[in-house]
């Protein structure tokens, strides 16, 4: 399986701050010792133009020429720099890059070591995401199908940060072709909630029994509206649902979580989905624990990777 990275780029970012910029370069890290199957490539920059997919050309001119206001900076949560706007292409890039594996060269499921910048709207950046990885790949992917296919490409987003994905649902409102699911913390972040096509709010302290049927009902609840299987997904498998994170207010164990991506990567195995995978948001009280829930993700995404494949198990 291919995994793209981004860890070299590095966000500067002052003492303190609280964003757990160190978890790539773990993460990055575990994979290569305990997942020597994961071949993991550097990403590469998205370009302009890749941005402009999903982003207004004077937001990307502001971030790329430095001209961001305080507010923005404070909305996004990372003071300007030029690393931090090629740490920004870079995790868009490798998104694509995932997406392109997944869908193209047939890999069938390929991930992105961090990625699922889902805050990020058109017009502007928020909540630690510069731009939407996920809706600039997704456009990209569907033009390039177009090209090569003379056809429309139906996309499905599987949403699982704690927090909702307020810019992808923005993004993609009234679209048909892009459809959007998010399992969330009712009363976490965002506090003015976006309208995804499917969103399920979720009470403070849910945990294992209570999360995972409310994603079975979501998934069942998607293929129902879906009708026919879409021709390419995103999952965003956020770490922070669980008990240890800062951030996220619900109650779910490692386990929970592992379970939770066994349900993800079987319902699309099942129905023959190919899918980049992202990393999302992780803030646990132990950086260690963040790292192990992600590494999970990935173990269980080359499993389906294997299956897609027609490997056996290892």
């Amino acid at each position: 399986m291919r995994a793209f990275s981004s860890d070299r780029f590095v966000l500067p970012l002052p003492v303190g701050h609280p964003f757990p910029m160190a978890k790539y370069r773990l993460l990055h890290a575990a994979v290569a010792a305990t997942l020597p199957d994961i071949r993991i490539h550097e990403a590469p920059p998205a370009s302009d133009g890749e941005l402009a997919l999903a982003h207004e050309p004077a937001w990307i001119t502001a971030v790329t020429e430095g001209t961001t206001s305080a507010a923005q900076q404070r909305e996004i949560g990372f003071p300007w720099s030029q690393a931090m706007v090629e740490r920004a292409r870079r995790s868009v890039g490798a998104t694509i890059a995932a997406a392109r594996a997944a869908l193209f060269d047939g890999d069938g499921v390929a991930a992105n070591l961090a990625g699922g910048t889902h805050h990020a709207y058109a017009h502007k950046g928020s909540g630690y995401c510069v731009f939407n990885d996920v809706a600039v790949a997704a456009r990209l992917m569907q033009a390039e199908w177009h090209r090569a296919r003379r056809g429309g490409l139906r996309v499905l987003v599987v949403d699982l940060d704690v927090h909702q994905g307020n810019g992808s649902a923005a993004i993609f409102a009234d679209d048909p072709t892009v459809f959007t699911l998010s399992l969330h913390g009712a009363k976490n972040f965002p506090l003015r909630k976006e309208a995804s096509d499917l969103d399920v709010e979720l009470p403070d302290g849910c945990a294992d029994a209570e999360y995972l049927a409310a994603l079975d009902a979501a998934l069942d609840e998607t293929w129902r509206r879906l009708g026919a299987p879409p021709g390419l997904a995103f999952y965003l498998a956020g770490a922070d649902p669980h008990e240890n994170d800062r951030l996220g207010r619900l109650q779910l164990s490692a386990e929970g979580l592992a379970e939770r991506d066994r349900r993800v990567f079987a319902a699309l195995a099942a129905r023959r989905v190919p899918v980049a995978v992202t990393m999302a948001g992780g803030y646990g009280r132990d950086i260690a624990v963040t790292v192990e829930i992600q590494r999970r993700t990935l173990e269980h995404a080359l499993g389906a990777q294997r299956a897609w494949a027609g490997e056996s198990p290892a």
